[in-house]
This record gives C-alpha cells, sequence and structure tokens, in this order.
C-alpha cells in the first residue's frame, strides 16, 4: 500500500523523516549522538507548537521525549540549545530546501494555478559590525492553497532579480511551474523572468511600477483613450476590517501597439505580453477613502476572472509574510551566525503552510498552542490531508 494511503500516523511522518535522512551528514559517524533526521524532526514539532528560539524547542523536546521515540530513537535524548544551534547553523540551506520541497511536492503533486513570487527581510539577522547584511528570503507561494512551494535566501533585497529565474527553475524541476500563472512585484517586471517564465511554459502577471517608467506611462495612456470595444471590466467588492475595497478590473488584449519598429531609449522589449490590465482600487474607511492605479502585463489571453483572481490572490504572500512575523517572530529573528537563519526560515515558512493547512477553528496562534498541549493534534497537523 501506498504510504501516503495509510491511515497511521507514522505514514507522512515516515515520508519527513526519510527526506531527512538524503540530508548529508559530514560528522564521523561513530562521534553522531544526535542525529540529522531526529534534529530536524524536533525542530519542526516544536516550531508548529509554539517555539520560537532553540532555547524554548529544547524545553519542548525534554517535555515531549517520549512522544518522540515514537518516531525516532532520540537514544541520547535532547541536544543542549548551543548544540541545536551550532548544528542548524551548519546544514547546507539548499539541501535543507529541497528536503522540504521533496517532501512538499510528494504531498500536495497536484499542480497549482497562480503562483506568488515576493520577498521578505527579516531585519534583524543583519550585523553591522561583521558586514553582514539582513537575510532576505524569497518565496514562491500556492495562493489558492496557502501553500509555499520553494523559497531562496538572498542576502538583500536587490539580489531579487538575479534569484528569481533561480526560483522558477527549482519549480520547474519539481513539475510545479507548467501552466501556471506567476505574480510578480514591480521588481520582477524584467524581460529575462518573463522570458524564462513563459519558456517553462507558465505565464506570468508582473506590476509595471518605477523600473518600467516608460511602459507604465504607455499602458496608462492607452487605458485613457481606448475604444470601449476593446476593453473587458470586472469589479469587486470587499468589506471587513473597518473598511470597504471596491476594484475594478479593466483589462485588453489589443497589445499591438506595444511592439513598435523604431528604436528608441526606454523602448520596451518585452516580446510575450497578450494582455494589459489596469485595477483601480478604492478604499474606504470610516474617516477617510483612498485611491490607488496599478498596472500590469501579462503573458496569459485575456480571462478577466483568472487574471483578477490572480491579481488580487497575490495579497496571500503578503499575508502570509505578515503572519510570520506576528506569529513566528520571524522580524525578530537573530541568527546572524552560519545558515541558521536560512534554515529556521525555511521551518517557519514550513510549519506555517501546515498549521494553516488544518482544518481546525481558531487562530493561528490558537492551534500552535493547541499542539503544544495536544500531542494528537500536534500529529494531526503533521500528517494533513488535502
Amino acid at each position: 500500500m501506498d504510504p501516503l494511503e495509510e491511515e497511521s500516523p507514522r505514514a507522512r511522518l515516515a515520508l519527513l523523516l526519510k527526506h531527512f535522512s538524503e540530508l548529508t551528514d559530514d560528522r564521523e559517524a561513530w562521534r553522531v549522538l544526535y542525529p540529522i533526521k531526529e534534529v530536524l524532526f524536533l525542530v519542526v514539532s516544536a516550531t508548529i507548537a509554539s517555539c520560537d528560539d532553540f532555547e524554548d524547542i529544547v524545553e519542548w523536546g525534554e517535555q515531549h521525549l517520549d512522544f518522540l521515540r515514537r518516531f525516532a530513537e532520540f537514544h541520547h535524548g535532547i541536544p543542549c540549545a548551543r548544540w541545536l544551534r551550532d548544528l542548524v547553523n551548519r546544514i547546507d540551506p539548499i539541501l535543507f530546501q529541497r528536503c522540504f520541497n521533496g517532501w512538499v511536492a510528494a504531498l500536495w503533486p497536484d499542480r497549482h494555478e497562480f503562483i506568488a513570487i515576493d520577498g521578505k527581510t527579516a531585519r534583524r539577522t543583519h550585523d553591522r559590525r561583521n558586514g553582514l547584511k539582513a537575510l532576505h528570503t524569497l518565496s514562491a507561494y500556492a495562493t489558492t492553497a496557502r501553500l509555499t512551494l520553494a523559497q531562496l535566501g538572498v542576502p538583500e533585497k536587490t539580489n531579487e532579480i538575479t534569484a528569481i529565474p533561480e526560483l522558477l527553475d527549482q519549480l520547474a524541476e519539481a513539475g510545479q511551474l507548467a501552466g501556471a500563472l506567476v505574480t510578480i512585484d514591480a521588481i520582477g517586471c524584467q524581460v529575462e523572468i518573463a522570458d524564462k517564465t513563459v519558456a517553462h511554459k507558465a505565464d506570468y502577471l508582473l506590476a509595471l511600477k518605477g523600473n518600467q517608467p516608460t511602459l507604465e506611462a504607455d499602458v496608462l495612456d492607452y487605458f485613457r483613450t481606448a475604444p470601449a470595444a476593446e476593453l473587458v471590466a470586472k469589479t469587486t467588492v470587499e468589506k471587513g476590517h473597518g473598511r470597504i475595497e471596491t476594484r475594478t478590473y479593466t483589462a485588453s488584449q489589443a497589445v499591438d501597439w506595444i511592439v513598435s519598429e523604431r528604436s528608441y531609449p526606454g523602448q520596451p522589449r518585452f516580446t510575450n505580453i497578450k494582455t494589459v490590465l489596469k485595477v483601480d482600487t478604492r478604499t474606504e474607511h470610516a474617516d477617510r477613502s483612498t485611491s490607488d492605479t496599478r498596472t500590469y502585463i501579462c503573458s496569459a489571453q485575456l480571462d478577466i476572472e483568472r487574471i483578477a483572481k490572480a491579481c488580487r490572490g497575490h495579497w496571500g504572500v503578503e499575508s502570509m509574510h505578515w503572519l510570520l512575523d506576528v506569529e513566528f517572530k520571524d522580524d525578530l529573528s537573530r541568527y546572524r551566525t552560519g545558515h541558521g537563519a536560512k534554515n529556521m526560515a525555511v521551518v517557519r515558512r514550513f510549519a506555517l503552510d501546515l498549521v494553516r493547512s488544518h482544518k481546525a477553528t481558531g487562530s493561528i496562534k490558537t492551534r500552535r498552542r493547541r499542539a503544544s498541549w495536544n500531542t494528537n493534534f500536534l500529529l494531526q497537523v503533521l500528517q494533513i490531508r488535502r
């Protein structure tokens, strides 16, 4: 029987431990008291169960050692916080990320229709004395499934432009990119990124702002004078959190004017644009209202429902980043040596995915607390089905 189809709590945990076992350990075998797969199982379980630093993880592990020994030996018990920190700092973050990516792909093999790519900075991971910049993590997020598919740690935000193509390659290699509509904010509106997305048989929806000023101005001018027959529009109204947000999506597939035979400074070099989009947003609060207009280019054929859903869904990755800061204290992380910051960023996103995937009632904070009190609930989170 396929282990993923078994009802035993061990089924999916065994698969997770198997992926952990694939991480190379450069320590001499006879001196290994705490195998990597045991340590990582401890870190993941404790992070889900409301532990946000190594001291908390060690304390939780000591209190739940009998539970942990149901799935691994833990012959020498729980390591101290200093030893735990040293090991996490030594693990290759690229292999570590692939370990989690493989587990996610095995549990959720379906392709995802919408993927948002965005970055987040853990501000306190910088170290001015040693010239260490704050860790900036780039994530690929399935907005409908609310699942982080892959991520990369880069030393600063400006490196997103070079890191996004690598992240796209990872998604394509895992078979999760073809057929998806990929949304990226303005920093990713680059010809190379657009071409790579299309080359991987996906489509892009890229925001225009700042770094493509000529194209942004041209798109705005087009929508000011475009014949009504060329436009398709959709309006949505959302109420909540003390405000009313009205969004009007206006799209057109009349894009021949973008390509010009003349050469001029700042001319657009995108060759696969099939749709242009303008989004007008009006937000009404009790005491004020604000308006905003954004424009986008898209390589997909005009489907206003799909494009509007992708555009609105991009907010999901920003919501995920907010939850990491509020519930997992990601922005307060002070890991500054070795690979600890990158590896723990992977663990926190992975833990958030699992907690959010569980259908139990209550906030993320409540579910994490419940996992710390009730190991049966923790098991349900670890082996969650979709």
